[in-house]
């Protein structure tokens, strides 16, 4: 009877671990719209082919497995890239991995000149002056790229193109990056890339991309950029002053929660300085209002009585009530840039 319940219990625990394993797989591979020899003058079969049917695949096994059991396990890829500072490096490497390479395959095309959208043509030759800039713009970036890597096209927070390039598989979603921004073309630099046909030329490879380059893909990624509302959060989540602001706040604050006044003893002149540094930065357009400059005064003359109080070494509850009230203020500031 005991070797049959613990049976059963095995088998149980088993099919759990099972079922969650598999609840886990959130991403798959997505298909190909042509055949890995559809760029065979520019691209060979076969690198399309391990580069698409292992490497890429490997990036998806490996991305769903360490995503197993953490806090990333249920979020978005685009959720996962947005917070990548918060996770490990499998996560990183093999959610960048995912993304970038999705990309890639839907900007190549085996139709011979797909054309450019008037809109992007036009913010193309008003930012590079025309497109062949362009090209040898990013053609620079990727050839520039130490080791393996990516060169991007980019809208910005503030919706104007931009070139950049980032190690391994980061890309301007990442919040580990200066250059923020939604890609709209991406190009992969890495030797499994390009290696069987080109070997260690990765100029001639830059070369022959643009032959089998979806122009219209591009187009649309352009498009579809500008409207989304990523960019109003990159744009916030690239406001650094406040981000310092917060950490300050939720180190000292937290603890006073739960009676412990310490924290903002020793730290006080530490949150009035970063009230000052959030007062003198730049502020994101979309949050650039009268409303929000006499918010963050506010903040900087609580901030500031605050740590005249500590200095004083006024009673906890005291000192407790006044952080509330810097609390509540930066709140008011976080709710409007929301």
């Amino acid at each position: 009877m005991k070797k049959a319940t613990s049976l059963k219990l095995g088998i149980f625990f088993f099919f759990t671990i099972l079922l969650n394993f598999v609840s886990a797989q959130n991403f798959t591979l997505p298909k190909l719209k042509y055949e890995y020899k559809a760029f065979e003058a520019y691209i060979d079969a076969q690198t399309m082919e391990i580069h698409y049917s292992k490497h890429h695949q490997a990036y998806v096994n490996n991305l769903n497995k360490a995503l197993i059991g953490s806090k990333f396990e249920n979020k978005t890829l685009e959720d996962i890239l947005l917070g990548i500072s918060r996770s490990g490096d499998a996560i990183r490497n093999n959610a960048g991995g995912h993304y970038n390479h999705s990309l890639f395959w839907e900007i190549l095309t085996p139709k011979k000149d797909t054309k450019l959208s008037e809109d992007l043509q036009a913010e193309i030759i008003k930012t590079f002056t025309s497109v062949d800039s362009l090209k040898k713009l990013l053609n620079q970036a990727a050839s520039t790229r130490f080791g393996s890597g990516w060169a991007w096209l980019i809208v910005t927070p503030d919706k104007k193109l931009q070139v950049c390039s980032t190690p391994n598989q980061d890309n301007p979603l990442m919040d580990i990056n200066v250059d923020r921004g939604i890609p709209i073309l991406g190009i992969d630099v890495w030797e499994h890339a390009y290696y069987l046909k080109y070997q260690n030329k990765r100029g001639d490879y830059l070369s022959a991309i643009w032959n089998v380059m979806n122009w219209e893909e591009v187009s649309k990624k352009y498009e579809a950029a500008l409207k989304s509302p990523l960019l109003q959060f990159l744009e916030l989540d690239s406001w650094k002053a406040i981000k310092d602001f917060h950490k300050v706040m939720s180190e000292t604050f937290h603890p006073a929660e739960s009676g412990d006044l310490e924290p903002i003893k020793e730290r006080s002149s530490e949150l009035m300085l970063a009230a000052l540094n959030l007062k003198s930065s730049n502020l994101p357009k979309s949050v650039d209002s009268p409303e929000m400059k006499v918010l963050i005064d506010e903040l900087v003359k609580e901030s500031n009585a605050l740590h005249k109080m500590v200095k004083k070494k006024l009673k906890d509850p005291i000192l407790k009530a006044k952080l509330f009230e810097v609390h509540d203020v930066f709140h008011k500031i976080t709710a409007i840039s929301k």
